[in-house]
């Protein structure tokens, strides 16, 4: 019931029924001509994009003292608009998009994801049940079918062989996060006491484990340590799960890394899928960034036993020219991850809830609303077809080899971590300050941008090749920029 003081509120302006509101909106012609033009500006930036400095020289504040402190109250025109795209924008963008951007992990685009997106975000559909979205219900479902295919993963895990399916997530991170959910909310419905629940991952493993075990309520994470090859060791995984056992503790869930963030080291999936399934563990695998080159047979060894663990994901928004967001994550068993996220108010209830061939995609993640993510990626897939998707993922592997072979072959430098798939890891042999001295010049040369990092207090350097516009020049240049820093020969 509305409140007397809600009633009693002064109303500046109310539109009327006849008031025309049409007028608020740009034109059939407006919005083709500034569409047009976008898209334009767009294209300039891909086809140039290397010319741009890779890190912007700006101090933090610089870009907000540029804009209002307040909102317009009357409309602006859109010519201002986009001029503010150069004025305002572009002097605070870190291009990771530059062919020169080797730091962290890429985050792919392409133009024909782009185009994807722009389809989407004027759809606008609302993907929470298929009764609200049918055709972005079943291009996702499909779609992700197709990647279990093409990533050589179980195919049991596909939604029209089942147990298992896929679902489109924002990120690597929500979908460990989700993992740790489902693995509490499984062993609080078989009486365990939640207190007492443990999970477990590398002392390599990305932040996203921790902070996903904190979200999920866990009390007791573990660091399991690693081998030399900075994989999870089997044996003291084993240890660490007997002697919480012994203390009175459920071993709950573990990750298995198919490629860590500092080195792209792999666990052992198989030898880990055997402790985690004698002792009735939660088993997730997070290939968030190698997982794009298991389209391409002569990887997949380094997933190994894949088919044991209860959960998988991997982005395409990182190596497989799909713009961010577009985590995928897959289970096992589907039914474990309904029963967890399953909440039926009447409102949401609806004439195919029922039927197994409509997908209510609201019971496979944690927000209600989901945008039309599939779409770009079913855009890229059909756009560049798996042929020419391994030939990109093949080209940056073979590139990172050749770097490789040239910091072996140079006294100067050593490499830090075996290379498995397109990053490469090394130092000066110097020590650390030439390392990180070294580090610093590349990236100051405003051509390159690579991530200087640290492990068991060696400092090293990352060279993560993977970025949509890199070709074989680019890293060419690179290594020219490393020689000429690195110091007398």
């Amino acid at each position: 019931m509305l409140s007397l003081s809600y009633l009693m509120r002064p109303s500046l302006h109310l539109p009327t029924m006849n008031e025309d509101l049409s007028n608020m909106h740009l034109s059939k012609a407006e919005f083709q001509e500034y569409g047009y033009r976008l898209v334009d500006w767009l294209a300039e930036y891909f086809d140039n994009v290397d010319q741009y400095q890779v890190l912007p020289s700006i101090e933090p504040g610089d870009i907000r003292n540029m804009l209002p402190g307040s909102a317009p109250e009357r409309a602006e025109s859109m010519e201002e608009i986009i001029a503010d795209l150069d004025r305002v924008v572009m002097p605070g963008v870190a291009h990771w998009q530059h062919p020169g951007w080797y730091a962290f992990f890429p985050s792919g685009a392409s133009p024909v994801s782009a185009l994807g997106e722009f389809v989407a975000a004027g759809l606008a559909t609302q993907g929470m049940m298929w009764s609200t979205a049918p055709a972005a219900t079943e291009i996702e479902n499909t779609v992700l079918d197709w990647l279990v295919d093409l990533l050589g993963l179980p195919s049991s895990w596909r939604l029209d062989e089942g147990p298992g399916g896929g679902v489109i997530q924002m990120s690597a991170s929500d979908s460990t996060h989700l993992s740790l959910a489902v693995a509490r909310h499984q062993f609080e419905l078989s009486g365990a006491d939640a207190n007492s629940l443990v999970a477990y991952g590398s002392s390599q493993a990305h932040s996203s484990i921790e902070k996903g075990a904190r979200i999920a309520g866990f009390k007791h994470i573990r660091s399991v340590p690693v081998t030399q090859t900075f994989g999870i060791d089997a044996d003291a995984f084993a240890q660490m799960v007997r002697d919480d056992i012994d203390s009175g503790l459920i071993p709950a869930w573990v990750c298995s890394a198919v490629g860590t963030t500092n080195t792209t080291a792999m666990d052992p999936i198989r030898a880990i899928a055997v402790i985690a399934t004698e002792n009735g563990m939660w088993h997730h695998a997070d290939a968030a960034y190698a997982g794009s080159a298991m389209i391409c047979p002569e990887f997949r060894e380094l997933q190994d036993g894949v088919e044991l663990v209860d959960s998988y994901t991997f982005n395409p928004h990182k190596w497989l020219l799909t713009n961010f967001d577009c985590s995928v994550f897959w289970v096992a068993d589907r039914s474990k991850l309904i029963e967890t996220l399953s909440i039926l108010p009447p409102y949401l209830r609806n004439e195919t809830e029922d039927n197994p061939a409509a997908i209510d995609y609201r019971d496979w993640h944690v927000p209600l609303g989901r945008r039309f993510r599939a779409l770009k990626l079913w855009f890229v897939l059909r756009s560049y077809g798996a042929e020419n998707l391994r030939t990109f993922i093949r080209s940056h592997v073979a590139w990172a080899e050749e770097l490789e072979s040239k910091v072996i072959n140079d006294s100067r430098l050593e490499l830090t971590a075996p290379r498995t798939l397109a990053l490469v890891c090394f130092r000066h042999t110097d020590g650390n300050e030439a390392t990180r001295e070294l580090a610093d010049a590349i990236n100051a040369s405003g051509s390159a941008y690579v991530t200087p990092s640290v492990t068991d207090d060696v400092a090293y350097i990352r060279v993560s090749i993977g970025s949509t516009w890199t070709e074989q020049r680019h890293v060419e240049d690179l290594w020219d920029l490393i020689d000429s820093n690195a110091g007398i020969k």
